[in-house]
């Protein structure tokens, strides 16, 4: 493994991704690597309900500016630490979409959090973590969250 230059840290706004900046923000620094936070906008809803009432665009919008707000706080709390930052705001599923945006600006290395969910909660949410692990193409590194 070469060089770590510039870092991909992936959140989704909870304890877990918080706990993913902040370990990614100490390599950053030690480093001297740049950051690129990434959310991975994902709205799963069917544009035509069983009801045959459609999601109105104004609750998309107002969903991703919200994402994007909340990204642009996470922005600035590395920005505040020290690091070069910048963002993407990826509207794909997780693991693609964080994979994509580390292809996209030449990652080094990838930050993830990790809930360590196992046995049936495993099975039936799966883990953005472990599918982006095989999807990467530099390395990964899994932070958990201590409770």
């Amino acid at each position: 493994m070469g060089p770590i230059n510039t870092i991909v840290v992936a959140v989704d706004f909870s304890e877990h991704s918080d706990a993913a900046v902040e370990a990614a923000i100490e390599l950053a620094k030690a480093l001297d690597a740049e950051i690129q936070v990434v959310h991975s906008f994902d709205l799963k809803v069917p544009m035509i309900t069983p009801y045959e009432v459609a999601i109105p665009e104004s609750y998309i919008e107002q969903t991703r500016a919200a994402a994007a707000s909340k990204l642009a706080t996470v922005v600035e709390s590395v920005r505040a630490a020290g690091v070069k930052v910048g963002s993407q705001l990826v509207g794909a599923p997780p693991p693609s979409a964080i994979v994509e945006a580390a292809d996209r600006v030449g990652a080094d290395l990838i930050v993830i959090g990790t809930r360590g969910n196992t046995g049936l909660k495993h099975m039936v949410l799966g883990s953005v973590a472990e599918q982006t692990l095989r999807l990467a193409h530099c390395a990964v590194m899994t932070v958990k969250h201590s409770e």
